[in-house]
Protein backbone atom coordinates (compact mmCIF):
# COMPACT_ATOMS: atom_id res chain seq x y z
CA UNK A 1 0.00 0.00 0.00
CA UNK A 2 2.59 2.51 -0.97
CA UNK A 3 1.68 6.15 -1.01
CA UNK A 4 -1.71 7.67 -1.64
CA UNK A 5 -3.73 9.09 -4.49
CA UNK A 6 -3.20 7.94 -8.05
CA UNK A 7 0.15 6.29 -7.39
CA UNK A 8 -1.50 3.76 -5.09
CA UNK A 9 -4.06 2.69 -7.70
CA UNK A 10 -1.44 1.70 -10.31
CA UNK A 11 1.09 0.00 -8.09
CA UNK A 12 1.79 -3.65 -8.77
CA UNK A 13 0.14 -6.26 -10.94
CA UNK A 14 -2.46 -8.63 -9.50
CA UNK A 15 0.10 -11.46 -9.32
CA UNK A 16 2.63 -9.24 -7.56
CA UNK A 17 0.04 -8.07 -5.03
CA UNK A 18 -1.09 -11.64 -4.29
CA UNK A 19 2.48 -12.86 -3.77
CA UNK A 20 3.52 -9.85 -1.70
CA UNK A 21 0.40 -10.12 0.47
CA UNK A 22 0.95 -13.84 1.02
CA UNK A 23 4.61 -13.35 1.92
CA UNK A 24 3.72 -10.55 4.32
CA UNK A 25 1.15 -12.72 6.07
CA UNK A 26 3.53 -15.68 6.35
CA UNK A 27 6.39 -13.68 7.84
CA UNK A 28 4.13 -11.75 10.19
CA UNK A 29 2.44 -14.86 11.55
CA UNK A 30 5.73 -16.61 12.33
CA UNK A 31 7.02 -13.61 14.27
CA UNK A 32 3.95 -13.07 16.47
CA UNK A 33 2.72 -16.67 16.95
CA UNK A 34 3.63 -16.86 20.69
CA UNK A 35 1.80 -13.62 21.46
CA UNK A 36 -1.21 -14.89 19.56
CA UNK A 37 -1.39 -18.04 21.70
CA UNK A 38 -1.07 -15.98 24.89
CA UNK A 39 -3.83 -13.63 23.72
CA UNK A 40 -6.21 -16.49 22.99
CA UNK A 41 -5.54 -18.10 26.39
CA UNK A 42 -6.27 -14.82 28.18
CA UNK A 43 -9.38 -14.15 26.12
CA UNK A 44 -10.82 -17.54 27.03
CA UNK A 45 -10.14 -17.10 30.75
CA UNK A 46 -13.45 -16.17 32.36
CA UNK A 47 -12.81 -16.01 36.10
CA UNK A 48 -12.04 -12.74 37.86
CA UNK A 49 -8.50 -12.36 39.18
CA UNK A 50 -9.78 -9.84 41.71
CA UNK A 51 -12.32 -12.32 43.09
CA UNK A 52 -10.55 -15.25 44.79
CA UNK A 53 -13.85 -17.12 45.13
CA UNK A 54 -14.10 -17.41 41.34
CA UNK A 55 -10.77 -19.24 41.23
CA UNK A 56 -11.55 -21.68 44.06
CA UNK A 57 -11.99 -25.18 42.73
CA UNK A 58 -11.09 -24.13 39.21
CA UNK A 59 -9.61 -26.79 36.95
CA UNK A 60 -6.88 -25.55 34.68
CA UNK A 61 -4.27 -22.78 34.79
CA UNK A 62 -4.78 -19.23 36.03
CA UNK A 63 -2.97 -16.76 33.80
CA UNK A 64 -1.91 -13.32 35.04
CA UNK A 65 -0.36 -11.09 32.42
CA UNK A 66 1.56 -11.63 29.20
CA UNK A 67 5.00 -12.75 30.38
CA UNK A 68 3.73 -14.93 33.27
CA UNK A 69 1.33 -16.61 30.84
CA UNK A 70 4.14 -17.24 28.39
CA UNK A 71 6.32 -18.72 31.13
CA UNK A 72 3.45 -20.90 32.35
CA UNK A 73 2.83 -22.30 28.87
CA UNK A 74 6.53 -23.08 28.40
CA UNK A 75 6.71 -24.72 31.84
CA UNK A 76 3.58 -26.84 31.42
CA UNK A 77 3.56 -27.55 27.68
CA UNK A 78 7.08 -26.89 26.46
CA UNK A 79 8.40 -24.25 24.09
CA UNK A 80 6.34 -25.65 21.22
CA UNK A 81 3.20 -24.78 23.21
CA UNK A 82 3.72 -21.18 22.11
CA UNK A 83 3.24 -22.24 18.51
CA UNK A 84 0.07 -24.31 18.94
CA UNK A 85 -2.24 -23.81 15.99
CA UNK A 86 0.60 -22.51 13.88
CA UNK A 87 -0.15 -24.69 10.82
CA UNK A 88 -3.74 -23.50 10.31
CA UNK A 89 -2.60 -20.02 11.35
CA UNK A 90 0.12 -19.93 8.69
CA UNK A 91 -2.40 -21.08 6.09
CA UNK A 92 -4.80 -18.45 7.43
CA UNK A 93 -2.33 -15.59 7.24
CA UNK A 94 -1.03 -16.49 3.77
CA UNK A 95 -4.52 -16.86 2.30
CA UNK A 96 -5.86 -13.89 4.23
CA UNK A 97 -2.97 -11.66 3.19
CA UNK A 98 -3.32 -12.54 -0.48
CA UNK A 99 -7.11 -12.10 -0.53
CA UNK A 100 -7.00 -8.93 1.57
CA UNK A 101 -4.44 -7.04 -0.49
CA UNK A 102 -5.92 -8.20 -3.80
CA UNK A 103 -9.43 -7.10 -2.78
CA UNK A 104 -8.08 -3.82 -1.42
CA UNK A 105 -6.24 -3.09 -4.66
CA UNK A 106 -9.24 -4.02 -6.83
CA UNK A 107 -11.63 -1.95 -4.74
CA UNK A 108 -9.42 1.14 -4.71
CA UNK A 109 -9.02 0.91 -8.47
CA UNK A 110 -12.81 0.65 -8.89
CA UNK A 111 -13.43 3.62 -6.59
CA UNK A 112 -10.89 5.69 -8.49
CA UNK A 113 -13.12 5.46 -11.57
CA UNK A 114 -16.01 7.32 -9.92
CA UNK A 115 -15.29 10.59 -11.72
CA UNK A 116 -16.55 13.27 -11.39
CA UNK A 117 -17.90 12.19 -8.01
CA UNK A 118 -14.64 10.84 -6.60
CA UNK A 119 -14.70 10.17 -2.87
CA UNK A 120 -12.11 11.75 -0.54
CA UNK A 121 -8.94 9.58 -0.25
CA UNK A 122 -9.60 8.76 3.42
CA UNK A 123 -13.14 7.59 2.60
CA UNK A 124 -11.85 5.48 -0.29
CA UNK A 125 -9.29 3.89 2.02
CA UNK A 126 -11.93 3.17 4.67
CA UNK A 127 -14.32 1.53 2.20
CA UNK A 128 -11.58 -0.46 0.50
CA UNK A 129 -10.09 -1.63 3.78
CA UNK A 130 -13.45 -2.59 5.27
CA UNK A 131 -14.53 -4.51 2.19
CA UNK A 132 -11.15 -6.25 1.85
CA UNK A 133 -11.20 -7.27 5.51
CA UNK A 134 -14.75 -8.61 5.33
CA UNK A 135 -14.12 -10.66 2.19
CA UNK A 136 -10.81 -12.08 3.48
CA UNK A 137 -12.28 -12.91 6.89
CA UNK A 138 -15.30 -14.77 5.51
CA UNK A 139 -13.19 -16.67 2.98
CA UNK A 140 -10.62 -17.89 5.51
CA UNK A 141 -12.79 -18.18 8.63
CA UNK A 142 -12.59 -21.99 9.06
CA UNK A 143 -8.81 -21.67 9.36
CA UNK A 144 -9.25 -18.97 11.99
CA UNK A 145 -11.53 -21.24 14.01
CA UNK A 146 -9.05 -24.13 13.80
CA UNK A 147 -6.22 -21.82 14.89
CA UNK A 148 -8.19 -20.81 17.98
CA UNK A 149 -9.12 -24.36 18.93
CA UNK A 150 -5.55 -25.64 18.66
CA UNK A 151 -4.20 -22.65 20.62
CA UNK A 152 -6.81 -23.34 23.33
CA UNK A 153 -5.60 -26.91 23.84
CA UNK A 154 -3.59 -27.61 26.96
CA UNK A 155 -1.64 -30.77 27.64
CA UNK A 156 -4.79 -32.74 26.86
CA UNK A 157 -5.10 -32.85 23.09
CA UNK A 158 -8.61 -32.33 21.79
CA UNK A 159 -7.50 -32.85 18.19
CA UNK A 160 -4.49 -34.98 17.23
CA UNK A 161 -3.93 -33.36 13.85
CA UNK A 162 -5.26 -30.76 11.47
CA UNK A 163 -7.04 -33.43 9.44
CA UNK A 164 -8.64 -34.97 12.52
CA UNK A 165 -9.97 -31.57 13.58
CA UNK A 166 -11.58 -31.00 10.19
CA UNK A 167 -13.04 -34.51 10.22
CA UNK A 168 -14.40 -34.28 13.77
CA UNK A 169 -15.93 -30.83 13.35
CA UNK A 170 -17.60 -31.88 10.10
CA UNK A 171 -18.90 -35.09 11.71
CA UNK A 172 -20.13 -33.76 15.05
CA UNK A 173 -20.92 -30.10 14.33
CA UNK A 174 -21.69 -30.04 10.63
CA UNK A 175 -20.57 -27.44 8.06
CA UNK A 176 -21.82 -24.57 10.22
CA UNK A 177 -19.42 -25.70 12.95
CA UNK A 178 -16.58 -24.19 10.94
CA UNK A 179 -18.26 -20.78 11.09
CA UNK A 180 -19.02 -20.41 14.81
CA UNK A 181 -18.59 -16.72 15.65
CA UNK A 182 -18.22 -15.66 12.02
CA UNK A 183 -20.72 -12.81 12.44
CA UNK A 184 -18.60 -11.38 15.28
CA UNK A 185 -15.48 -11.74 13.13
CA UNK A 186 -16.96 -9.87 10.17
CA UNK A 187 -18.55 -7.33 12.52
CA UNK A 188 -15.10 -6.74 13.98
CA UNK A 189 -12.95 -6.80 10.89
CA UNK A 190 -15.01 -4.40 8.77
CA UNK A 191 -14.59 -1.37 11.07
CA UNK A 192 -11.10 -2.54 12.08
CA UNK A 193 -9.68 -2.75 8.58
CA UNK A 194 -11.55 0.35 7.50
CA UNK A 195 -10.06 2.35 10.35
CA UNK A 196 -6.68 0.70 9.88
CA UNK A 197 -6.28 1.47 6.18
CA UNK A 198 -7.76 4.94 6.47
CA UNK A 199 -5.32 5.79 9.27
CA UNK A 200 -2.42 4.05 7.55
CA UNK A 201 -2.88 5.82 4.23
CA UNK A 202 -3.20 9.15 6.05
CA UNK A 203 -0.12 8.67 8.22
CA UNK A 204 2.24 6.99 5.77
CA UNK A 205 3.11 10.03 3.62
CA UNK A 206 3.65 12.10 6.77
CA UNK A 207 5.83 9.41 8.39
CA UNK A 208 8.05 9.30 5.31
CA UNK A 209 9.74 12.50 6.45
CA UNK A 210 10.98 10.61 9.55
CA UNK A 211 12.53 7.72 7.59
CA UNK A 212 16.06 8.65 8.66
CA UNK A 213 15.11 8.30 12.34
CA UNK A 214 12.96 5.14 12.20
CA UNK A 215 14.01 1.46 12.43
CA UNK A 216 14.83 0.06 8.98
CA UNK A 217 14.41 3.59 7.64
CA UNK A 218 10.75 3.01 6.87
CA UNK A 219 7.67 5.04 7.67
CA UNK A 220 5.53 2.06 6.57
CA UNK A 221 6.17 0.17 9.81
CA UNK A 222 5.54 3.17 12.08
CA UNK A 223 2.31 4.07 10.28
CA UNK A 224 1.22 0.44 10.51
CA UNK A 225 1.84 0.34 14.26
CA UNK A 226 -0.15 3.49 15.03
CA UNK A 227 -3.02 2.53 12.74
CA UNK A 228 -3.24 -0.97 14.19
CA UNK A 229 -3.25 0.12 17.85
CA UNK A 230 -6.01 2.68 17.30
CA UNK A 231 -8.20 0.33 15.28
CA UNK A 232 -7.65 -2.75 17.45
CA UNK A 233 -8.65 -1.00 20.69
CA UNK A 234 -11.92 0.16 19.19
CA UNK A 235 -13.15 -3.29 18.13
CA UNK A 236 -11.49 -5.56 20.71
CA UNK A 237 -14.70 -6.73 22.48
CA UNK A 238 -15.92 -8.33 19.25
CA UNK A 239 -12.59 -10.14 18.89
CA UNK A 240 -13.00 -11.59 22.38
CA UNK A 241 -16.60 -12.64 21.64
CA UNK A 242 -15.41 -14.35 18.46
CA UNK A 243 -12.89 -16.43 20.42
CA UNK A 244 -15.50 -17.45 23.00
CA UNK A 245 -17.90 -18.54 20.26
CA UNK A 246 -15.22 -20.42 18.33
CA UNK A 247 -14.67 -22.93 21.13
CA UNK A 248 -18.35 -23.71 21.59
CA UNK A 249 -19.66 -27.14 20.68
CA UNK A 250 -19.07 -30.67 22.00
CA UNK A 251 -15.40 -30.02 22.84
CA UNK A 252 -16.04 -26.84 24.89
CA UNK A 253 -15.07 -28.37 28.27
CA UNK A 254 -11.91 -30.08 26.96
CA UNK A 255 -9.73 -27.04 26.40
CA UNK A 256 -7.17 -25.63 28.83
CA UNK A 257 -9.94 -23.46 30.32
CA UNK A 258 -12.56 -26.12 31.04
CA UNK A 259 -15.09 -23.70 32.56
CA UNK A 260 -15.98 -21.71 29.43
CA UNK A 261 -19.75 -21.04 29.58
CA UNK A 262 -22.12 -21.91 26.78
CA UNK A 263 -22.57 -18.85 24.62
CA UNK A 264 -25.20 -18.36 21.90
CA UNK A 265 -24.95 -15.44 19.51
CA UNK A 266 -22.91 -12.25 19.55
CA UNK A 267 -25.26 -10.00 21.51
CA UNK A 268 -26.21 -12.65 24.08
CA UNK A 269 -22.52 -13.37 24.63
CA UNK A 270 -21.80 -9.69 25.22
CA UNK A 271 -24.72 -9.45 27.64
CA UNK A 272 -23.59 -12.51 29.59
CA UNK A 273 -20.01 -11.27 29.85
CA UNK A 274 -21.17 -7.85 31.03
CA UNK A 275 -23.47 -9.41 33.62
CA UNK A 276 -20.95 -11.89 35.03
CA UNK A 277 -17.58 -10.20 34.47
CA UNK A 278 -18.33 -6.51 33.94
CA UNK A 279 -16.97 -4.24 31.23
CA UNK A 280 -13.40 -5.36 31.96
CA UNK A 281 -14.44 -8.85 30.95
CA UNK A 282 -14.78 -7.65 27.36
CA UNK A 283 -11.17 -6.50 27.32
CA UNK A 284 -9.33 -9.58 28.62
CA UNK A 285 -6.09 -9.90 26.70
CA UNK A 286 -6.20 -6.36 25.29
CA UNK A 287 -2.67 -5.55 26.43
CA UNK A 288 -1.07 -8.54 24.72
CA UNK A 289 -3.38 -7.97 21.74
CA UNK A 290 -1.92 -4.49 21.31
CA UNK A 291 1.59 -5.82 21.81
CA UNK A 292 0.81 -8.39 19.13
CA UNK A 293 -1.06 -6.11 16.75
CA UNK A 294 1.60 -3.44 16.62
CA UNK A 295 4.58 -5.60 15.54
CA UNK A 296 2.30 -7.78 13.39
CA UNK A 297 1.06 -4.80 11.41
CA UNK A 298 4.51 -3.24 11.24
CA UNK A 299 6.04 -6.50 9.94
CA UNK A 300 3.11 -7.06 7.58
CA UNK A 301 3.19 -3.62 5.96
CA UNK A 302 7.01 -3.43 5.87
CA UNK A 303 7.28 -6.91 4.35
CA UNK A 304 4.48 -6.20 1.88
CA UNK A 305 6.04 -2.97 0.62
CA UNK A 306 9.50 -4.51 0.24
CA UNK A 307 8.28 -7.81 -1.22
CA UNK A 308 6.21 -5.89 -3.77
CA UNK A 309 9.24 -3.75 -4.65
CA UNK A 310 11.45 -6.82 -5.12
CA UNK A 311 8.82 -8.60 -7.23
CA UNK A 312 8.41 -5.55 -9.45
CA UNK A 313 12.19 -5.24 -9.90
CA UNK A 314 12.41 -8.96 -10.74
CA UNK A 315 9.69 -8.65 -13.37
CA UNK A 316 11.31 -5.57 -14.88
CA UNK A 317 14.69 -7.36 -15.01
CA UNK A 318 13.13 -10.43 -16.64
CA UNK A 319 11.61 -8.27 -19.38
CA UNK A 320 14.97 -6.84 -20.40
Amino acid sequence: MSGGGEHLKDEGTRRQVVLAGGIAGLVSRFCIAPLDVVKIRLQLQIHSLSDPSSIHGLKGPVYKGTLPTMRAIIREEGLTGLWKGNIPAELLYVCYGGIQFTTYRTTTQALSQLHPHRLPPSVESFISGAFAGGVATAATYPLDLLRTRFAAQGRERVYTSLWSSVRDIARYEGPLGFFRGCSAAVGQIVPYMGLFFATYETLRPRMASFNDYLPFGSGDAAAGVIASVLAKTGVFPLDLVRKRLQVQGPTRAKYVHSNIPEYRGVFKTIQLILRTQGVRGLYRGLTVSLFKAAPASAVTMWTYEHALKILREMDIASEK
